[in-house]
């Protein structure tokens, strides 16, 4: 940090950067981190500090910031780590988008943002500690529509839509209560509720593709009769048209764990338009929330 390369970039970096003031940023950061207000992460390669990458909570929005070491420039980890970190935190913070700024000659940082999905937002100013004034700065955002997404299934001739049958359910506990199930990081939509399902194989039916994925998702054991079908949702999709029956069920044996390592949530019906869901499950938010 005491590299005058690196601090030039930095709001909130002093230059010089004295050793006494890395004790106390270490001490603060685990202060946030405990209070929720936010991330600060090392990049480390081989027992090495790369640079840091991190993360400031401001209600349902992040501001993004991150610095590299100047023997590791030009390799790429501004981009590994920056861009590891947005993906983490819109699949798994309560976050509606990301923030983040540079100087207009600061190429480097500005190429990173762009190589990880972010776009351009504007500009504005900013108080810049090592240059004892304020600076101008280009503004970026990040969505999870902007961010790289995983691919999707391969786009059938127009004479034959790409049909892809998905199986859901609507767990509900005996205070009446609907489970949600977020869609990790590296799957399509990351971050976004959903009712727990999937993917219908070949040969196999609606229910005991429900019952095979309760079992693998949330460790639980539903039978066929118990699963009462409620509506469904048709809705096409860029490359494919999603068909999916969801089901209600009430009974099932085990406990609802995520097994995949998934964020769940027990919510009432009248709180279900709260969770931000992909386009297919939110017409069905109001059929539950009115029937149940």
């Amino acid at each position: 940090m005491n590299d005058w390369d690196v601090a030039k970039n930095l709001a909130h970096v002093p230059f010089p950067y004295p050793r006494d003031l890395a004790d106390r940023w270490i001490a603060d950061t685990l202060e946030r981190l405990d209070k929720g207000l936010g991330y600060s992460l090392a990049i480390e390669r081989d027992g090495a500090l790369v640079g840091c990458a991190g993360l400031t909570l401001h209600n349902d929005e992040a501001e993004l910031g991150y610095w590299i070491g100047r023997r590791f420039w030009g390799q790429g980890f501004g981009a590994e780590a920056a861009g590891r970190l947005a993906s983490w935190a819109l699949a798994t913070l309560p976050l509606r988008r990301l923030n983040a700024q540079a100087l207009p000659d600061n190429v480097r940082s500005i190429a990173v943002l762009r190589r990880i999905g972010f776009l351009e937002d504007g500009e504005g100013e900013a108080e810049f500690v090592s240059r004892s004034g304020a600076m101008r700065v280009l503004r970026f955002c990040a969505t999870r529509d902007s961010l790289p997404q995983p691919p999707a299934p391969v786009a059938a001739p127009p004479s034959a839509p790409n049909i892809l049958l998905v199986a859901a359910c609507a767990l509900i506990d005996p205070d009446g209560r609907v489970l949600l199930a977020r869609r990790p990081e590296g799957k399509a939509m990351a971050g976004l509720w959903e009712f727990p399902g999937g993917k219908v194989h070949p040969g196999e039916t609606p229910e005991a593709a429900l019952i095979r994925e309760l079992h693998e998702e949330l460790g639980i054991d539903v039978t066929a009769a118990c699963l009462g079908p409620f509506t469904f949702a048709s809705h096409a999709y860029p490359g494919f048209h999603l068909l999916m029956p969801l089901y209600l069920c009430r009974r099932w044996t085990g406990t609802v764990t995520g097994r995949e390592g998934q964020a769940l949530a027990w919510v009432r019906p009248q709180k279900l338009a709260d969770y931000p869901m992909p386009p297919a499950d939110v017409p069905l938010v109001a059929l539950l929330r009115d029937f149940l």
